[in-house]
């Protein structure tokens, strides 16, 4: 099931085999053999290829999910799991592979790094290509680095912290990444820093019939604060691609994460990722998540509420745009202890019958008193053959907690239509100012810049334009 023996053409890597670098190429498929090459061409310990060939057995064994999409068309024989680009992990746009550098430079991804940004880094198919931190911040001990890169160098803190929070047998596709997983960003942020401005991360598949794996770790150790910014696109094929990362995320007491996610994957691309955040005392995870391309995404952030008076702010946005899309998105949040408080809002709208489906769970375990929570689901739907669906769970074991939900399913009203082209608004710009209205409160929580990207991506993919 997982081995194939024809050759990926486009597959071609480079492998340091007696210090001199070789060419060779990969088969389609996924074996044992080839997760041994990986770890090969990456110079790993010993402990990381053990870690690697225990997941790809759970993966080999572990049964694909009877619930949500239908993922029969995902064929993992047809897929290429690793694919090197020119381009070595470096600091400087310079020494970035030309092509690679002008495909960044498209995207406007080196010019918001220059305005915007503390420190950028960009993934090309299964590596990092380009990593920087501004001076200011590496002067206080922050580190930003690949993830492979931050193995080499920090070895003792990457086993301290890797595999913590999403191990390689918490569901078939995190066994797959922590088979197969390449690049990432890994970012640790010492006691009492604060970074005042986003980093960000990039990812970019070029290639057909590819599997991208990145696996990110962020630390904010003891009132610390960090913001990251993650940006996902893919060139537009026929065949299918997969996209399955893993994000943990750590934030110790008193600490803040915000993690932005803009996810602009082209219509062939299946996105299944886990990610999961784990908060302690007084620590605050605030989760913004944007879910516009792909053909297939299941992703449901999670917050593991550990430390009392910890708090969680979870807000989606998924557009389902096209027929045979299906956005499955979601969050949860896990009180642990007293004291906790929660939030989760989505926001969907579905399309040329594209379908959009929430999954959201709270969940108060025993003696996590005083806890509070709300969750709510509203989906807009655009025609009569676009569909959303909404599966929330209240999992409370406790009784001294304030729990509540709300969802609601709507569509554009003609009164407002109406009125908005009686004032000589054409139909296709009064839908958007329509929609640009439902999914303000999701838009207001991102940068700026940022914000304005969500609104003109949102409006292409429900005028048929999709992604790239």
């Amino acid at each position: 099931m997982f081995k194939s023996n024809r050759n990926c053409d486009s597959c071609v890597k480079s492998c340091d085999n007696n210090k001199n670098k070789k060419l060779y190429k990969q088969e389609y498929g996924l074996s044992e053999d080839i997760i041994k090459k990986i770890s090969k061409i990456k110079n790993e310990p010993e402990f990381m290829l053990e870690y690697r060939l225990k997941a790809f057995e759970f993966f080999k064994n572990k049964k694909m999910q009877s619930w949500g999409p239908d993922l029969n068309n995902l064929n993992f024989d047809e897929l290429c799991f690793y694919l090197n680009p020119e381009s070595q992990d470096s600091n400087s746009w310079e020494n970035v592979a030309p092509y690679i550098k002008k495909s960044f430079s498209e995207l406007g991804v080196i010019k918001s790094e220059k305005e915007n940004l503390a420190g950028l880094g960009a993934q090309y198919e299964s590596e990092i290509i380009y990593h920087n931190l501004k001076k200011e911040w590496q002067d206080l001990g922050v580190i930003f680095l690949s993830t492979d890169m931050a193995l080499q160098k920090h070895p003792e803190l990457f086993k301290k912290y890797f595999g913590k929070v999403i191990d390689y047998n918490d569901n078939k596709f995190s066994a797959l990444n922590s088979a197969v997983w390449s690049g990432g960003s890994f970012i640790y942020v010492p006691e009492n820093v604060k970074i005042n401005i986003p980093l960000q991360a990039y990812y970019r598949i070029n290639e057909q019939n590819l599997g991208q794996f990145e696996r990110t770790l962020i630390i904010a150790d003891k009132n610390s604060s960090v913001s990251y910014v993650e940006g996902c696109t893919a060139k537009n094929y026929s065949s299918n691609s997969l996209h399955s990362a893993v994000v943990e995320i750590i934030a110790h007491e008193n600490a803040t994460v915000k993690y932005y996610t803009v996810q602009n994957w082209s219509n062939n691309v299946y996105n299944l990722v886990t990610k999961r955040a784990i908060a302690y005392k007084n620590a605050n995870i605030e989760w913004v998540d944007a879910n516009i391309g792909s053909l297939i995404t299941m992703k449901y952030p999670s917050v593991i509420l550990a430390g009392e008076g910890a708090k969680t702010s979870i807000l989606s946005l998924a557009v389902a745009g096209f027929k045979g899309q299906v956005q499955d998105s979601g969050a949860k949040a896990i009180h642990l202890k007293p004291n906790t408080s929660s939030k989760i809002i989505s926001k969907s709208i579905s399309s040329n019958a594209g379908v959009a489906n929430f999954r959201g769970k709270i969940k108060v375990v025993k003696n996590a008193v005083n806890c509070k929570s709300f969750m709510e689901c509203d989906s807009l739907i655009i025609d009569s053959i676009s569909s959303a669906n909404a599966y929330p769970v209240l999992d409370i074991q406790e009784h001294n907690v304030e729990t509540g939900h709300e969802a609601s399913i709507s569509k554009i009203a003609d009164e407002k239509l109406f009125y908005l082209m009686s004032r000589g608004i054409k139909e296709q710009d009064a839908k958007a100012l329509l929609i640009n209205g439902f999914i303000d409160d999701f838009v207001k929580n991102l940068p700026e810049e940022y914000a304005i990207e969500i609104s003109r991506l949102v409006n292409m993919q429900l005028n048929g334009a999709g992604c790239e």
